[in-house]
């Protein structure tokens, strides 16, 4: 043996585990971090940990006065060590819901598919109804961000139900969430009913329009199944309107997936036309001769006029991921925001 091979020999370390071991090991913890710190949703706040941190970030540089995205995705890099890209995605998202964050400039538009203006141009500030009823330090329990540096919320103390609210979806390794998002004044209604003993029901209400069968909506759960339309009216015998769009789709996909129906010859149209403004609005043109109410259901049937949506509420429960039903999810939020009214109480 040459003296390299003695001297590489001592370098090189010894393991007595196999590759094997350590490629399990490394696999089980790299999928318990995206589970618990990325993808899927706390019950208890219905945040993932970006949205948090995004939103204790925006609290403390809160002074009544619009801030630059900019700013705030790299105040927020203080506590969330993935990157500016992530924290602009989920920022974005969150604006677009117009529920915890007041937005100022282009933020895009979720019916269209139109991206938001650079966070360099855009602005925003916590809405006063987040202020109100998402922060409050006395109740909140702190642990430490990821450099040691600063301290960050392990949950916010959330007084509403949020994660129905806005909805959540997620994929993480092995699992995956899609919770969709209800109608705010019903989950209030339906929180108020459960805390006096009375039964509820609970249906997805999409800020997109349209129509859906929930028959098979399963509360939510694994296995369950709806079905969301647009709502397609006759204007005359020759044109036909688009005015709601399903959830998780655009009018740019809509209009894509008409022209290619046609194409493989499934509809005949003569053309779409996209009038979308304040209210979402696509004329179809049809061929003289052709009957409206037969493209209608050809347009149902061959488009993405209608979709299947399957939901799958997986949730974080004590830092493991847990399915529930979305009655089981609101009943935890009602207990929750009672403990916190109560702590405060205690406190004042």
């Amino acid at each position: 043996m040459s003296e390299l091979d003695k001297n590489l020999e001592e370098i090189q370390p010894k393991s007595d585990n196999p590759v094997s071991d350590l490629y399990e090991d490394w696999f089980l913890d790299y999928a318990s971090y995206v589970i618990l710190e990325r993808a899927i949703p706390s019950i208890d706040d219905g945040l993932k940990p970006v949205q948090r941190r995004i939103l204790h970030s925006m609290n403390m540089i809160e002074d009544g006065r619009y801030n630059k995205c900019a700013n705030i995705i790299g105040s927020s890099m203080q506590y969330h060590p993935h990157g500016d890209a992530s924290i602009e995605d989920a920022l974005v998202n969150m604006g677009q819901k117009d529920l915890l964050i007041d937005t100022q400039g282009n933020w895009g538009d979720v019916r269209t598919g139109d991206k938001a203006a650079a966070s360099r141009y855009i602005e925003a500030r916590l809405s006063k109804f987040a202020i109100e009823t998402v922060f409050n330090d006395k109740t909140t329990e702190w642990k430490l961000s990821y450099d040691g540096r600063k301290r960050e919320p392990v949950n916010l103390p959330v007084k509403f139900p949020m994660l129905l609210t806005s909805g959540a979806e997620g994929i993480a390794v092995g699992l995956s969430t899609k919770i969709m998002p209800h109608n705010f004044n019903e989950l209030i209604k339906s929180s108020i009913s459960y805390l006096k003993g009375k039964s509820f029901k609970l249906y997805p209400d999409f800020l997109t329009g349209g129509m859906v069968d929930i028959s098979d909506y399963n509360d939510g759960k694994r296995g369950g199944k709806i079905r969301v339309r647009s709502r397609i009216l006759e204007l005359d015998k020759t044109t036909l309107v688009i005015k709601d769009i399903p959830y998780n789709t655009t009018t740019t996909s809509i209009i894509e997936s008409i022209l290619k129906a046609n194409d493989k010859g499934k509809i005949k149209i003569k053309k779409v036309v996209d009038n979308t403004a304040e209210d979402v609005e696509i004329l179809v043109h049809l061929n003289k001769n052709q009957s409206p109410s037969i493209t209608i259901d050809a347009l149902y049937a061959f488009t993405d006029c209608e979709v299947s949506i399957s939901p799958n509420a997986c949730v974080i429960v004590d830092e493991k991921p847990q399915f529930l039903g979305v009655k089981d999810i609101l009943k935890y939020s009602a207990e929750s925001t009672k403990n916190l009214l109560k702590k405060e109480l205690e406190i004042k």
